[in-house]
């Protein structure tokens, strides 16, 4: 037994380094887990101090939906799905053979009232004229039946004379009485004639109204002729790319059916921060971004304005707080932050409309 026994103290004295060492390692190995929890916390407590946070945002940017401004068959769709496009492009083409009849119409209509125009011109010109020969010859026998009238007199007066002896006879007194009494029914003669030709200038003038305003119609025809004939071109309202594209060449489409989303490329932030978390936020505070879809970037931009109300007022149906049934809910309001022009450069070409990002804005 005691040859067996004896090796044991050795064995003991060769175990007991290594455990030793061991028990080092394993309390440097707690020593830098606790070091590390202390560096979060502090990191953590520091960020929380300085910054308010949150992951409720996303990427947003004007997205456009295009659609024809007519019913009509495709002819042409000259875009791909996500191809970048420019401004005035041209993405699809409608049969045009319709409208170009409603145009060809619509210029046969012109210048059928532009005729009808020029002859109400005509006839107003020529009314015009019968009034101031009317008014000419109103004025001529009311000249003549004045000398008349002075005439008349005169031979009264001379006649008188004549019984004791006068200067004319009666038979002269007659004639001249006679003229007056024809001029008279002259000068009125003249003014029926020129309350004719009043009458018959304001029923020309009334007929050239009408042809002014068929001849504005017939413009007004054609105008809209000519833009259904252009809306057969359907061109990209901006620059951007081409999402969500649901034509084909031969597809019938109706008149507001959406036939392309396009995105522009210059997006903003919508971040949704607590009520409790605004109080130091305004124009122009800074922001660091971090978009899921960028693992390790950070982003850098301002905020640029704050929404007038809290995301549920802009809600379909906003809640009712007078019902009886109120739970206070803390609120959420809608932020809207810019990039800077560096990150814009850097990555806007790998931005895209609703990528979930993290707000963190700088409030002290």
């Amino acid at each position: 037994m005691n040859s067996t026994a004896a090796p044991l103290p050795s064995a003991v004295a060769e175990k007991t380094p290594s455990a030793s060492r061991r028990r080092l390692l394993g309390r440097l190995a707690m020593a830098l887990v606790a070091l590390g929890i202390v560096a979060w916390l502090t990191e953590f407590s520091w960020h929380a101090w300085h910054y308010e946070e949150t992951d409720d945002a996303y990427i947003a940017g004007h997205l456009h939906l295009v659609s024809p401004q007519i019913d009509g068959r495709v002819t042409e769709v000259l875009v791909a799905e996500n191809q970048s496009v420019k401004a005035g492009d041209v993405l699809a083409r409608l049969d045009p053979l319709q409208t170009e009849i409603g145009v060809a119409k619509a210029q046969a209509g012109v210048a059928q009232t532009q005729a009808q125009q020029t002859e109400a011109d005509a006839a107003l010109a020529e009314a015009r004229a019968r009034v101031s020969q009317a008014a000419a010859q109103v004025d001529q026998t009311e000249a003549q039946l004045e000398l008349a009238r002075i005439d008349l007199d005169r031979n009264q007066r001379l006649l008188g004379t004549e019984k004791n002896g006068g200067a004319i006879t009666q038979a002269d007194f007659d004639k001249s009485r006679s003229a007056f009494d024809a001029l008279r029914a002259s000068v009125n003669a003249a003014q029926a004639s020129l309350e004719a030709a009043k009458a018959g200038l304001q029923s020309a003038q009334a007929r050239t109204k009408t042809a002014e305003a068929a001849a504005a119609a017939a413009q007004a025809e054609l105008r809209d002729a000519q833009r259904e004939l252009a809306d057969t071109v359907i061109a990209a309202p901006a620059d951007g790319r081409i999402g969500n594209k649901s034509v084909e060449t031969g597809n019938r489409v109706k008149a507001g059916q959406t036939l392309f989303a396009l995105a522009e490329p210059d997006p903003w932030i919508i971040a949704n921060f607590k009520e409790t978390q605004l109080a130091r936020m305004h124009p122009g505070v800074a922001v660091e971004i971090a978009v899921d879809a960028l693992p390790g970037q950070v982003l850098h931009g301002k905020i640029d304005s704050l929404a007038p109300a809290s995301g549920a007022e802009f809600a379909l149906l906003p809640p009712d707080n007078a019902t009886g049934n109120f739970n206070k809910v803390v609120q959420r309001v809608p932020v809207k932050i810019v990039l800077d022009d560096d990150s814009r450069a850097r990555f806007g070409a790998r931005l895209r409309l609703g990528f979930s990002v993290v707000a963190s804005v700088r409030v002290r």
